[in-house]
């Protein structure tokens, strides 16, 4: 089947992913079907590199993956002595101090932040096997539309690791602490029907249809006023760190800058 973005000559287009740009919608694959869309460094830090890229007129973020499987999680090859070459093996990190270990995890994290800011809205399309770093990328979106061959799984338990890849917040988030805790330690998969059942997807789909399914929601998102929707999002986002009373302010302080921007009175 084609690529949805096939005809835009690319923005970035480096070590497994790939970035076009129509106008108001940005398209970001994962571009190495052979591995399963295999996760690394590298890999990462084009997914860095993809979100400082987009241009300000972008209000709308597909993210897909080529070929069968969305991604299967971590290249195999850094669990080997050797590593993947010109990266830190496990080894090597483990042996780093507290502030080195947690300055390069913290830079892995930031291919999965950028995804949830509030003047985006992004959307990940899954198909196949999204299992562990592969789960944690699909989290770090907004919306998460599915094929019916869809198989979540968080695997870093079993292997002795946690989900250190901003994950365990928005699945948290999406199903409570008790299903969250139980994914995790058993390292199950997650099907289409208790994805869409469980909050982790807002729908699911043939997988012939997933690229459709995914244009016509960009779509309608595209279609509500941008200003509302960065202010919608934010409210949203924030509401489960606030009580009542502060969402009810933060409402008001919202609706405020909405009504004056709309009458010509905003600054």
């Amino acid at each position: 089947m084609a690529s949805p973005d096939q005809d835009l000559a690319p923005v970035l287009d480096k070590d497994g992913v790939r970035l076009t740009v129509d106008d108001a919608l940005a398209t970001v694959t994962l571009a190495n079907p052979a591995k399963r869309n295999a996760q690394s460094p590298a890999l990462w830090r084009a997914l860095t590199e993809a979100g400082r890229l987009l241009p300000g007129s972008v209000r709308v973020v597909v993210l897909r993956g080529e070929g069968k499987s969305f991604s299967a999680g971590l290249d195999r090859q850094m669990f080997t002595p050797e590593g993947i070459p010109g990266e830190p093996t496990f080894i090597d990190l483990a042996r780093r101090d507290d502030a080195g270990l947690d300055a390069t995890i913290a830079e892995y994290q930031e291919a999965f932040t950028w995804w949830r800011r509030n003047d985006l809205v992004s959307i990940a399309a899954v198909q196949g096997h999204a299992v562990g770093a592969g789960f944690q990328l699909a989290l770090a979106c907004d919306l998460r539309v599915v094929a019916d061959d869809v198989q979540f799984a968080m695997r870093e338990t079993s292997l002795g690791l946690v989900p250190d890849l901003t994950g365990t917040h928005p699945l948290v988030g999406l199903v409570g602490y008790a299903r969250a805790l139980e994914m995790c330690v058993t390292g199950r998969f997650v099907g289409a029907e208790e994805a869409v059942g469980s909050g982790l997807a807002n729908l699911a789909v043939p997988a012939g249809e997933l690229d459709a399914a995914v244009r016509d929601l960009a779509a309608a998102m595209l279609a509500a006023p941008r200003d509302a929707v960065v202010e919608t999002k934010a409210l949203l986002r924030g509401a489960q760190g606030r009580d009542y009373e502060s969402q009810r302010a933060a409402e008001r302080a919202a609706q405020a800058r909405r009504l004056r921007d709309l009458a010509g009175l905003g600054e």
